[in-house]
């Protein structure tokens, strides 16, 4: 997230280093151009390299802030102005794709920006009490993520949102009173504080074990804390200005971009969305360039595998398999059923993209699992052997200056072993009377055998991210959406029950790897665990105040919201109700041959992994990902052109110049997503307030044209 979160998302190294986060969010990844290997990025010890300079030397002499001097109001002033801002991104992006790119880069130069400016202007004035330290730095960029991470483990683009009669709607299956919920302010709040907070105290105890004691690498955290403490050394600084001032130029343009596209969007149909690049027929397939600033960044910062493997994707999907499918028409399927119903060509939209999501999903799921097992068993048989992500040999630990004063604060600001525990017992026995109030089909001991073995997977989860930087958040969703629905049954509302297990075990396992994420990055920057603690929960409690209102703005603003041909489809939201529905329903819920065709991509999936997996680093980079591949085979291959526009762009910059792509690339792309992301807010008010576009600009074949032109001519 700033999505770590989780949907996530392909990282770990059998992945290619960048970062993604879509419905499976991996935690996000952002190397800066600063070098990789310092600290512990590249697994613990590193950093007692003799080749490799001391960061903490650098700032020898400095005095550290008290925990309580790092948790300043401004702080949190800053925090929860970027919160707003990185919320409307990632709803826009939960709404449109589901994909969601690391905006750890822009949030960490934002932050830095906005409190050295106003440190800057109070020490002008003789007002400054306290200096801009890196501890503040690292408050704002763990608060900004927990704050807009809720927007994407909220589920307001994928279970919670499915819940609803609007996605129900789309088709036939189970979308009986029991079986929907439509959003509503109050529901909303309440539910995602009763869910939110239980994965910080579940692995609190741990913070210990993972980060001194295992040395877990952690490379998200990791980066973060590099680039935090870039910033605060001269040359990182004025870096860090010039990246602000790109960043502010193209935010400024993609804003105004957005500004000039909503006059031409009077109605269905209309504008530069709808520009039919390659031909009306290819249009036709969901084949065009819409011209969208926000995914020509996310291509822009997401791996080039990634831009193209989504592309694979759109062209085997749309370009081959749905004509070809919809040809049999009347045959596999009724040619007498509607366009959205599961028993059609929707079904096999859904269900086949379902295969491939729950194939890579499992296959990753073993594979962190057992790295996860394997780093216990070495950690256990040999208390110096670090847990390593890399085919590589075991790394002996040795205590460096860094290691050791980091170390030292580390241990000094202790949270009691009590405060996690009784937090974890408060908070879940509230909640076991609040979410069965919320939702009558989720019963209490439901409620309760989640929270009994969810300690166990946050851990799993937790220190699997830590080797591999791979949140499987989702997917410990997915196992309690199936799990849950199939004990509740159909009759009782089986499909909502799962939908709600699936967001409460979700936010579990999703905050508590993302705050060992966080203790990785105060470590590295020598700021308190309290602080990191408290400012975790400061920024998630406004991120259950914030993501509802600004969903609920979107929900109000755009009528057709969660409608296939809406401008904001939100895919996920159909595609985990599916899944609640297979799971209750079974597999008499598939149209004919459908079943066969998700074998087919289920273990193609784990194959097409496992051959990545397998083969030489030089080779595997040009095989596509299962899970990127997945994504358009609902939505269709429109953002998939865009990101590859954005591919092409940083491509060409590199070859011509590559040190500035490196330093400025991020913060370009940064800027295109801010922009277009903001643009939402004014674009919602305009429609809340009946403000409508006064042009409508569309394409027409030439004897559609002809006939409008006769109908039109006196």
């Amino acid at each position: 997230m700033v999505t770590r979160n989780g949907e996530r998302s392909f990282h770990g190294d059998s992945h290619e280093s960048g970062t993604f986060s879509v419905e499976e969010t991996p935690a996000s990844r952002t190397m800066t151009v600063e070098d990789k290997d310092h600290g512990d990025g590249g697994g613990g010890g590193r950093d007692s390299d003799d080749k490799l300079p001391s960061v903490e030397m650098i700032f020898k002499g400095q005095v550290e802030p008290s925990w309580r001097e790092q948790l300043t109001i401004r702080a949190f002033v800053v925090s929860f102005v970027l919160g707003v801002l990185f919320t409307f991104i990632v709803m826009k992006l939960n709404l449109t794709t589901g994909i969601i790119p690391s905006l750890n880069v822009s949030a960490g130069l934002l932050g830095f920006f906005f409190l050295k400016s106003w440190t800057k202007l109070m020490e002008k004035s003789g007002l400054l009490k306290q200096p801009f330290t890196r501890q503040e730095n690292t408050v704002i960029q763990t608060c900004v993520v927990a704050t807009s991470g809720i927007a994407f483990s909220g589920g307001f683009g994928s279970y919670l949102f499915g819940m609803s009669s609007t996605v129900a709607g789309q088709s036939s299956e189970t979308n009986a009173a029991q079986n929907t919920k439509d959003p509503s302010l109050s529901w909303i709040i309440g539910f995602l504080f009763a869910v939110s907070f239980l994965g910080l105290f579940s692995v609190l105890p741990l913070r210990k074990i993972m980060i001194i004691d295992y040395k877990l690498t952690y490379p998200s955290g990791t980066a973060t804390a590099h680039l935090i403490n870039s910033f605060h050394t001269p040359q990182g600084a004025k870096l860090a200005k010039k990246q602000v001032r790109t960043l502010g130029k193209f935010f400024s343009f993609s804003f105004l971009w957005g500004f000039f596209q909503w006059f031409f969007t009077a109605g269905d149909g209309c504008g530069f969305v709808n520009f039919p690049t390659f031909g009306l027929k290819a249009f036709d397939n969901r084949f065009y360039f819409d011209f969208s600033a926000t995914y020509v960044g996310v291509g822009m910062i997401c791996p080039y595998l990634i831009n193209i493997s989504v592309l694979v994707g759109a062209i085997l999907s749309w370009g081959l398999m749905w004509p070809l499918i919809k040809n049999r028409k009347g045959d596999w399927y009724s040619s007498e059923l509607s366009e959205s119903s599961l028993h059609g060509l929707q079904g096999y939209r859904v269900f086949i993209s379902i295969a491939m999501i729950l194939g890579d999903g499992l296959y990753n799921f073993i594979k962190v699992l057992g790295r996860t097992i394997q780093g216990f068993i070495k950690q256990y048989k040999k208390k110096e052997v670090i847990p390593v992500t890399e085919r590589d040999s075991p790394q002996k630990v040795s205590n460096s200056y860094d290691d050791e004063v980091r170390t030292k604060l580390f241990l000094k600001d202790g949270i009691p072993m009590w405060v996690s525990l009784a937090g974890y017992v408060a908070i879940a026995a509230v909640s076991m009377g609040v979410i069965p109030k919320i939702f009558h089909q989720m019963k209490w001991y439901y409620v309760l055998v989640i929270y009994i073995v969810a300690p166990a997977l946050a851990f799993c989860n937790a220190y699997g991210a830590g080797l591999t930087d791979w949140s499987l958040a989702s997917t410990y969703g997915k196992l309690a959406i199936f799990a849950i629905g199939a004990w509740a049954g159909e009759s009782h509302g089986g499909v909502l029950a799962g939908l709600a297990a699936c967001g409460v075990m979700m936010n579990i396992v999703s905050t508590a790897s993302d705050l060992m994420q966080d203790f990785k990055t105060g470590y590295m920057t020598r700021s308190s665990p309290r602080s990191m603690f408290f400012s975790q929960i400061i920024g998630t409690a406004m991120g259950c105040l914030i993501s509802p209102c600004v969903f609920w703005l979107f929900y109000k603003a755009f009528k057709d919201l969660g409608s296939p041909e809406s401008q904001y489809p939100a895919p996920y939201a159909a595609v985990y109700r599916s899944m609640s529905i297979l799971g209750v329903e079974g597999f008499g819920a598939l149209p004919d041959h459908c079943l066969t065709l998700c074998y087919v991509f289920f273990f193609g999936a784990i194959i097409i992994n496992l051959i990545r997996d397998t083969i030489a680093k030089k080779w595997a980079k040009y095989i596509p990902l299962p899970m990127a591949m997945a994504i358009p085979f609902y939505l269709g291959s429109y953002f998939a052109i865009d990101m590859c526009v954005g591919s092409l762009i940083l491509f060409i910059w590199g070859k011509l110049n590559k040190a500035k792509a490196d330093a400025f690339g991020p913060a370009v792309a940064s800027g295109l997503i801010c922009g277009d992301g903001i643009w939402t807010l004014p674009s919602s008010i305009l429609a809340l307030a009946g403000v409508q576009p006064p042009i409508c600009m569309k394409f027409l074949s030439r004897g559609t044209n002809s006939m409008v032109d006769k109908f039109l001519s006196p």
